[in-house]
């Protein structure tokens, strides 16, 4: 059952202080869930002075006892698997095996984050006098204020929590409004292991409200953001204009470069698993597919005879392979994309439509001949839109994999070590998958560069982001 989703601040569950509330629809039948609260300045205000106290807390429990406060979290995650991914598909749209899919992977992610938060090490650097001793110290930032989407509502925060938790941060996170029941799970698992109060918020409310207030405060020492490019320079810009450290994990337009050396049938099926995965709604999702001349049309074909053999439907339905966009303005964004590209030449070679008038589902849709005066070509489509594109040597694919400013993944298929060496080398992106699809591990980097962002949501790159580095020099009277 879905139950009206509250806000938690200073360790309780309770309704916003003014007692407004926000909608939750079902995508797959455009129909009421339930509620979520709506968080004004007061419940902003409780949640800044709760966080203040909650780090004073934590920040003093060792890492040992913070890592099995974790690990407890995450056995109750795995033990709520059930119920909690198919509150996700309720609200999200997904099919039930991948909610349980990324709610495996947050419980790999804690777990990783717990282990990690243990070997924060510092160093000690030798000195050029006698009796002086260096020391390198890591201190945990202070309060986070976090930023999560829709698309994964558990995967997006649990990295940005579990990084600060291990760390010895405290967090305000706001949830995404479209999706709230599943992140407050993860919320609850966290409190449930017994993390002390005001350690972790959640509110939920205007994200232009949220940030604005949030981001100034001097309460608030690094703001951590998912989202759109746009969005997220002016968060940016906002931060900066306080001294705020940030972590961005912005837009992408991956390209997937496939050579004619590559095993074709390896290429199209993992690349089109991978494209219409959450309906496409994934930041690293390929996008341009940049396909060598020679086997081009087999691609093609392969590609697309996978894309129209996917069962859309709700995906509470244990036979959907891909559930309906998560809200109606993908499905309008969609019909945009596909209605520009259309009528500058495209053709549509499955897809291309919305299903029924009920829910937000639209076809797995596979474009070829395509140009660059198209909006899709151009910008991030955000769902099901395959995008064909030849070509014909190795210049001509990086200078259309380095023509856009994004640079979050990319992806390429050869048989060829030195082309593989060569592409890795040349593309311009924060992550490279070649010949399998092996992004967004725990314990590797995430993350993008140019307009899709800076820093880490992964690895011990993600852990920096969430410390001070503070040096102490001392010699002896």
């Amino acid at each position: 059952m879905y139950q009206n989703v509250s806000l938690h601040i200073d360790g309780a569950w309770a309704p916003a202080a003014a007692g407004r509330t926000l909608t939750v629809l079902n995508p797959a039948t455009s129909e009421p869930l339930g509620t979520v609260a709506h968080a004004e300045r007061a419940d902003l205000d409780r949640a800044l002075e709760a966080a203040e106290r909650g780090f004073a807390v934590w920040k003093k429990v060792s890492a040992y006892e913070r890592s099995k406060v974790m690990r407890k979290a995450a056995g109750l995650i795995r033990e709520r698997t059930e119920a909690i991914a198919r509150l996700m598909t309720m609200e999200q749209g997904k099919p039930v095996a991948e909610a349980k899919g990324e709610l495996g992977v947050a419980a790999d992610v804690i777990e990783w984050f717990a282990e990690e938060g243990r070997r924060a090490y510092g160093r000690v650097i030798p000195a050029r006098a006698e009796g002086v001793y260096q020391l390198v110290i890591k201190e945990p930032v202070g309060v986070v204020a976090a930023f999560t989407p829709w698309n994964f509502p558990i995967n997006q925060a649990v990295r940005k929590i579990s990084a600060a938790l291990a760390a010895g941060c405290a967090v305000i996170l706001k949830g995404p409004e479209e999706t709230p029941a599943s992140c407050a799970e993860l919320v609850r698992a966290y409190v449930d292991a017994g993390l002390p109060a005001g350690v972790v918020q959640l509110v939920y409310g205007i994200p232009a409200e949220i940030s604005e207030y949030l981001i100034p405060h001097p309460t608030i020492k690094k703001i951590s953001f998912t989202g759109s490019t746009a969005v997220g320079k002016q968060l940016s810009a906002l931060a900066g204009l306080h001294m705020k450290r940030v972590t961005m994990e912005l837009g992408g337009h991956a390209p997937a470069i496939v050579f004619d050396d590559a095993d074709v049938d390896t290429a199209s099926k993992i690349l089109a698993a991978n494209k219409f995965r959450n309906a496409g709604q994934v930041c690293v999702s390929p996008t341009r597919f940049l396909v060598q001349e020679k086997v081009y049309e087999e691609f093609v074909a392969k590609f697309t005879a996978i894309a129209a053999a996917l069962k859309v439907g709700d995906g509470l339905d244990p036979t959907s392979t891909m559930g309906p966009l998560a809200n109606p303005r993908r499905v309008s964004a969609m019909e945009g994309f596909v209605a520009d590209a259309v009528q500058k030449g495209a053709t549509v070679k499955t897809g291309g439509k919305r299903i029924g008038n009920k829910g937000n589902f639209f076809e797995p849709t596979v474009l070829t001949e395509l140009n660059l005066s198209m909006r899709v070509m151009n910008e991030e489509p955000f769902g099901p839109l395959a995008l064909m594109v030849p070509f014909k040597g190795f210049e001509d694919v990086v200078a259309e994999a380095n023509r856009l400013p994004y640079g979050l993944a990319s992806y390429a298929y050869t048989r060829s070590a030195k082309t593989a060496n060569a592409i890795a080398a040349q593309v311009e992106a924060g992550m490279m998958s070649i010949n399998h699809h092996g992004l967004a591990l725990p314990e590797v980097p995430f993350g993008g560069i140019k307009d899709s962002g800076y820093g880490s949501e992964g690895g011990l790159e993600a852990m920096e982001a969430y410390l001070n580095t503070k040096f102490v020099t001392q010699a002896g009277l």
